[in-house]
């Protein structure tokens, strides 16, 4: 480490090519290294999620300076070191990179003579290398093996107001507090940052990071903390966020701090459910007063959405042999439309027959590429080549919901939807062959609903026993049949009644 004295150059902040600001130099001849920011491609997505904040830190610079003219300096766990050095990086518009501290010793393998320190200082170290530093400002004990001299960094003073990058990073961060020091540097830098809320780790179920995606679209982004890196696709995250819909409370994960209530039936069929007794519009408002039936009831919004039979399971076998008619997307259509235009979700419940639950999916394509629309697959329906609706139960093996779920979740990546919901219908343990393979997918929440109807201790009974062995992740759905139950609960029962309580009730 070399001390060198303390200087107060006015600092040229170089953003995509251009000068930013130079009002004079004080610095001597060889104090000449631009600062200038990288310039990514305007849908560039980078993560910075190591477990290590010191190489988290140089990751954040590394994604938004390409040189500068110094460098910050703090050890990790002193916050009040990390305060004052972020203060410092904002007012002279260079990064913020921190050291090993006891607390949190650098990623990698450790002798017993090594703490991790070195290997940090090491990083730190090549980071002032690589971004070309004349110079780096240390607050607390920070000790860097380097020939770039410390002194106090210079005050930029508004120099950064004078232009920016023609396209600004949008930094997401998942705790300000724990990456601070990250904040700092995507400040300097010009950056738009935000904050996920606290206990949400999944920026499609944060409002307000889907919100300012989408309206910072065309903007490269960098998200930031160790919580990210169970993001598989962070791409699609950013352009499903870009496509700007969102469910009636925010967001677009279906089940994270949602619940929905959901009128089942088919299109013209009162006897299949109440969706069916009357149109499109009717339908909407519905399933809204349904929802508002359940206002004040928990610790999360209810919303209305709509279950329709797409294909509805036949007593005689059709033109085509399989036991099913399916209805045409033009019939769907209205129901889909009426419902987006309400913000509502649709489920499309398939009942296959003969047929199976892939060829049918492909059949309402043009409807599933639709940011509303749902799908369901129902295993009482799914029979074998000798059965018959009404005459056998049927059931479907977890290989087969699989392949729905592998299509379902390649459609939404394909065309940057957002996450989908996956309702699997269920009353036997044996409709669903191998349930606890099922493979899940980030692009897909897979809910089983249960549809026991009949008595409330049989339906209890029922709820229970499907419980057990379930693949884990899933969301749970319960239906009240209006007819068939005895009793139907009330809304405030089947809130208190049905443990846990299920993320989505339909009424049939």
């Amino acid at each position: 480490m070399r001390s060198g004295r303390p200087l107060r150059p006015l600092l040229a902040l170089v953003v995509s090519g251009l000068l930013l600001g130079a009002a004079g130099c004080t610095a001597d001849a060889a104090d000449q290294t631009a600062t200038e920011l990288t310039r990514p491609a305007a849908d560039a997505v980078r993560v910075a999620a190591s477990d290590d904040p010191t190489t988290r830190s140089v990751q954040v610079s590394r994604a938004l300076f390409a040189h500068a003219r110094g460098v910050v300096v703090a050890p990790a766990g002193d916050e009040r070191a990390v305060a004052t050095a972020a203060s410092a990086a904002r007012r002279a518009h260079v990064p913020l990179l921190v050291t090993p501290s006891a607390g949190h010793p650098a990623a990698g393998e450790r002798t017993p003579s090594d703490d991790g320190s070195s290997r940090g200082d090491a990083a730190v170290a090549a980071e002032l290398e690589r971004l070309g530093a004349d110079w780096y400002q240390a607050e607390g004990d920070v000790s860097v093996d380097t020939d770039v001299p410390e002194r106090d960094a210079p005050d930029a003073g508004d120099a950064a107001a004078v232009g920016r990058a023609s396209r600004p990073a949008t930094v997401v961060v998942a705790d300000r507090r724990s990456d601070a020091p990250a904040v700092a540097t995507a400040e300097a830098a010009g950056a738009h940052v935000v904050v996920m809320p606290a206990g949400v780790t999944d920026p499609a179920a944060a409002p307000d990071v889907v919100s300012t995606l989408h309206d910072r679209a065309g903007h490269p982004t960098v998200f930031v903390g160790a919580t990210f890196r169970a993001l598989s696709d962070p791409g699609w995250t950013v352009r499903a966020a870009q496509g700007g819909w969102q469910l009636p409370h925010g967001g677009q994960r279906p089940f994270d701090g949602h619940r929905w209530t959901a009128l089942y039936g088919a299109p013209g069929a009162p006897v299949l459910g109440v969706l069916g007794e009357q149109d499109p519009a009717a339908t909407v408002q519905r399933a809204e007063q349904l929802a508002d039936s359940y206002d004040g009831l928990g610790d999360e919004p209810v919303s209305p959405a709509l279950e329709v039979i797409a294909t509805v399971a036949a007593g005689d076998p059709g033109v085509d042999g399989d036991y099913s008619r399916e209805l045409p997307v033009s019939t769907l259509q209205p129901y889909v439309d009426a419902a987006r235009r309400a913000g509502m979700p649709v489920v499309l419940d398939l009942q296959p027959g003969r047929s199976d639950f892939l060829s049918q999916a492909k059949r309402y394509e043009s409807l599933l590429r639709e940011p509303n629309v749902w799908l369901a697959l129902d295993p009482e329906w799914r029979l074998g080549p000798d059965q018959v609706p009404l005459r056998q139960i049927g059931s479907v093996s977890a290989d087969e919901v699989d392949r729905v779920s592998s299509w379902l979740a390649g459609l939404v990546r394909q065309h940057d939807l957002p996450p989908k919901a996956l309702v699997l219908h269920q009353f036997r343990l044996s409709m669903v062959q191998d349930r606890a393979s099922l493979t899940l997918h980030p692009e897909i929440d897979l809910l089983v609903h249960v549809d026991g109807q009949g008595s409330q201790p049989d339906k209890q009974a029922t709820w229970k026993a499907l419980h057990q062995d379930a693949p884990a992740g899933v969301h749970w759905g319960w239906k009240n049949f209006i007819d068939e139950d005895t009793p139907m609960l009330t809304p405030e029962q089947t809130m208190a009644d049905v443990t846990p309580t299920p993320s989505l009730i339909t009424y049939q």
